[in-house]
C-alpha cells in the first residue's frame, strides 16, 4: 500500500488541523499512526477514509487520487473499512443483525448471501455463540470485535482504525489487540491510529509520528523507535515509554 498526501491541509473554524502536509507513506501491510492527541490523527484517517476532504492538497492511495464530489466520495467509501474507537453498534440490533447492515444497506448483497458472509466472519473472531446478542449483553472487546467483523465482511480494499482499543480495559485491549495482529497475517492494509507504543513496535510495518499538524517522521517500527530523529518525537516517546 502507497499513500501520499501532497500538501494537505484541514481547518475547522480558525484552528488548523493539517498545515500543508506532504509525505510518502509506503507499507506492505500495516501503518500506526501516533503522536499526541489534538496533533491531526484522526483528521487525517477521515480524509483517507473519504468522510472528509482536504481544503486544498490531495490524497493519493496506490496512485488513485482521492475524490472530492459527494457521490465519488460514496463510491470510495463503499472500499474501505472503518472501526472507530466507540463501536457504532446499532444497540437494538444483534451482533449478527449490525454485521449484515453494509452487505444488505451499501453493497445491495441479498439477506440470504449477507447472513452467511456475516455469520462466517463471526465464527472467524470466535463470535458466532454471540451472533444473537445485542451490544449490551456482549463484553467491550466483543463489541469490537463485532465492529472489527462489521468493517471486514464487505473485503475492502483498506481497514482504518481509530484507537480500537481506547475505550476498553488491558484486558479487553489485548484481546482486540490479538485480532488487529492476526490480520497483519492476511486481508485489506490497515492504518491503525493508536497509543499503545508496545503494539505499534511488534506489530505495524511502518509507523508515523503527527503531531502539530504535520507527520514529523516515519520509518520501520524498530528503527523508529529505536533512533527517533526528531527532538519533538524523542520527547513524546520519552514520556509515553517512561514506565
Amino acid at each position: 500500500m502507497k499513500i501520499e498526501l501532497a500538501n494537505v491541509s484541514r481547518s475547522f473554524g480558525c484552528h488548523r488541523v493539517l498545515n500543508n502536509v506532504t509525505a510518502t507513506l509506503e507499507f506492505p501491510h500495516t501503518l500506526a499512526w501516533i503522536g499526541p492527541s489534538g496533533g491531526g490523527k484522526s483528521t487525517l484517517l477521515r480524509l483517507l477514509a473519504s468522510l472528509d476532504v482536504p481544503d486544498s492538497g490531495e490524497i493519493r492511495c496506490n496512485g488513485q487520487v482521492l475524490p472530492r464530489e459527494a457521490e465519488a466520495r460514496r463510491l470510495q467509501r463503499t472500499r474501505v473499512g472503518i472501526v472507530f474507537q466507540a463501536f457504532n453498534l446499532f444497540p437494538h440490533l444483534s451482533a449478527l443483525e449490525n454485521t449484515i447492515l453494509p452487505l444488505q444497506h451499501v453493497h445491495g448483497v441479498p439477506r440470504a448471501e449477507s447472513l452467511e458472509r456475516a455469520a462466517a466472519i463471526l465464527r472467524r473472531f470466535q463470535l458466532e455463540s454471540h451472533s444473537h446478542k445485542k451490544p449490551a449483553a456482549l463484553s467491550g472487546g466483543q463489541r469490537q470485535r463485532v465492529a472489527i467483523a462489521r468493517s471486514l465482511v464487505t473485503s475492502p480494499d483498506l481497514l482504518l482504525m481509530d484507537e480500537p482499543t481506547s475505550a476498553l480495559d488491558p484486558e479487553m485491549t489485548a484481546e482486540v489487540l490479538d485480532v488487529v495482529a492476526e490480520l497483519r497475517q492476511s486481508g485489506a492494509p490497515i492504518v491503525l491510529v493508536t497509543h499503545e507504543m508496545g503494539f505499534a513496535r511488534r506489530s505495524a510495518d511502518l509507523v508515523a509520528f503527527v503531531a502539530g499538524g504535520g507527520i514529523g517522521e516515519s520509518g520501520p517500527a524498530e528503527t523508529f523507535f529505536e533512533f527517533p530523529q526528531t527532538d519533538i518525537c524523542r520527547r513524546f516517546l520519552g514520556r509515553v515509554l517512561k514506565y
